[in-house]
């Protein structure tokens, strides 16, 4: 079992061979399998999680093994409270965490399906468990305490340890706090038609031919919705191949789902890679720069290719976009450090408390460094980009413009990933292709909890809730966007950053953070459309 003390923390190896790997498999093999089909409550697999929480893993243990960090929950809807039995329930769920281990059969269908992971990783999360008890602090403040079970509150969230350790928390808190609203708060509402639901969304974006994945697991109702929605899109995406649409369905974020459903796991890297990276370092004029050099070293070039724009700002993200790739000679690594060096600088800066990238001696990109005379650019070694925050139309015709200036002809991917519905899929997917992009689609929210109350058939509410990595090396971690209303982390170092970066504060009014998925009481037509 891998120890929790950082002064023992895991080892990479340069190879590790499968036969090192299969002892651990083995043993594995002897321990009893989770029956999938009783559908139980809460979280039962390690890997019912997002596929990005596990690259940002893998590049974790690869270069920061040993960094502490906390993360905060926030509810953006406060005025949905849980009930006393809801939080009850959250804390039971949460200690059930700790059982949690990987597999024979999952870590077999990482390594012959995420081939991007390393047996290096492979072997650490075939030992990893999380420890509940000792890193997630879970507390609940009633509105008026009565002692009922039915006493309202607002639910308290807090994760902190070492960031290899914590960072595979984030997607299974989320769930259970949705699941636990949902089964003691807001219960006027049943599975009825959740599948057919979901078949008829997957066929009208389908036969207009969008490219579109699952990315729901964060905000679904209850596992069992997201089974039931996972059924109705491959059923339709199996259609639509029959009727020779050029419409797909790409894949689903959850690798567990993906496992299931034999479809791909997809994602790449979320904001917390380059929040996390800018803390350690304390240098935001870099920290995108920092964050493509080690994201590329650890995976290499061309692979886990979508890059995130908004983090801090999708301008400031651009001006690291279209640098080069380090040269060979740049890029040398000393494996026996775990020191996280920033992008060079130019001589003249004199930023205090950032890291000398030529003292550091574990330089990134073993595998993106290049002897050309002519390094290629970021912008033309990643396939794409996605776009997460602010107007998507707005977005398409800055990367349009972007991608000109920079002389890049080949064609490259937006994917698109806030708070979409069937409609404003058509129109981005219209208005990117007009642009010269490849438009695809991460639906979430709209796929996996899309309720209507049974006593009135209007709309059920879903939870927006996020929890976000608030310090990383002691130091405050936050996120700016490309919208106000998505700003995240200490409201001290938002400011000082913002002025930093010169960033110019937007405002996008469908962005409501509060409204995103409708209002109570709203008609269940507007329901069925409207994330």
């Amino acid at each position: 079992m891998l120890s929790r003390d950082t002064s023992q923390h895991f080892k990479p190896s340069p190879q590790i061979q499968y036969r090192t790997l299969k002892p651990l498999l083995q043993a594995q093999s002897m321990a009893p399998q989770v029956d999938l089909a009783a559908l139980p409550e809460g979280i039962f697999s390690l890997l019912d999680t997002d596929l990005y929480k596990l690259t940002m893993q893998c590049a974790v243990l690869k270069y920061l093994p040993t960094i502490q960090v906390t993360y905060t929950f926030t509810n953006r809807t406060p005025d949905m409270r849980l009930t006393r039995a809801a939080y009850h329930w959250i804390e039971n769920q949460i200690n059930k965490l700790g059982s949690l281990q990987a597999s024979l059969e999952e870590l077999l269908y990482l390594k012959n399906t995420c081939t991007y992971f390393n047996d290096t990783y492979l072997r650490f999360l075939s030992s990893f468990r999380l420890q509940p008890s000792e890193e997630v602090k879970v507390s609940w403040i009633p509105v008026k305490d009565t002692g009922s079970a039915d006493d309202v509150g607002d639910l308290c969230l807090d994760v902190g340890g070492l960031w290899l350790h914590t960072i595979l928390y984030e997607i299974p808190l989320l769930a259970l706090t949705s699941e636990a609203y949902f089964k003691f708060c807001d219960k006027d509402w049943t599975h009825d038609g959740q599948e057919e639901k979901a078949y008829n969304k997957g066929i009208k974006l389908l036969e207009h031919g969008c490219l579109f994945s699952e990315f729901g697991t964060r905000r679904r109702r209850d596992y069992h919705t997201h089974d039931l929605v996972m059924q109705g899109l491959t059923k339709s995406a199996g259609d639509a191949k029959e009727r020779g649409w050029k419409g797909k369905l790409t894949g689903t974020s959850n690798v567990h789902f993906a496992m299931k459903y034999g479809i791909p796991p997809v994602g790449t890297v979320a904001h917390e890679w380059f929040m996390g990276i800018a803390s350690i370092t304390n240098e935001y004029e870099y920290a995108n720069e920092t964050a493509l050099r080690y994201w590329v070293g650890c995976f290499g070039e061309g692979v886990l290719g979508i890059a995130l724009t908004d983090t801090f700002g999708t301008p400031t993200f651009l001006k690291a976009f279209k640098k080069s790739l380090p040269t060979e000679a740049e890029a040398e690594i000393n494996t026996a450090s775990t020191q996280l060096p920033s992008a060079p600088r130019p001589a003249s800066s004199e930023t205090e408390g950032v890291v000398d990238s030529k003292s550091s001696v574990n330089k990134p990109l073993p595998h993106g460094a290049t002897n050309d005379k002519k390094p290629r650019s970021y912008a033309e070694t990643f396939t794409g980009v996605r776009q997460d925050s602010g107007n998507p139309l707005e977005f398409v015709k800055l990367m349009r413009d972007f991608y000109d200036s920079q002389g890049i002809k080949e064609k490259k991917t937006i994917v698109f990933s806030d708070s979409l519905n069937i409609e404003l899929c058509i129109e981005y997917m219209k208005a990117a292709e007009e642009a010269g992009f490849l438009p695809t689609f991460g639906i979430g929210t709209f796929l996996t909890n899309d309720f209507t109350h049974v006593s009135n058939g209007k709309k059920s509410v879903p939870l927006n809730i996020v929890i976000k990595l608030s310090s990383a090396s002691g130091r405050p971690a936050i996120k700016i966007s490309d919208n106000v209303g998505k700003n995240t982390g200490d409201s001290q170092t938002v400011n000082k950053v913002k002025e930093t970066l010169g960033y110019v504060e937007r405002q996008w009014a469908a962005g409501d953070e509060k409204t995103r998925w409708g209002t109570e009481g709203q008609e269940a037509t507007t329901a069925l459309v409207q994330e």
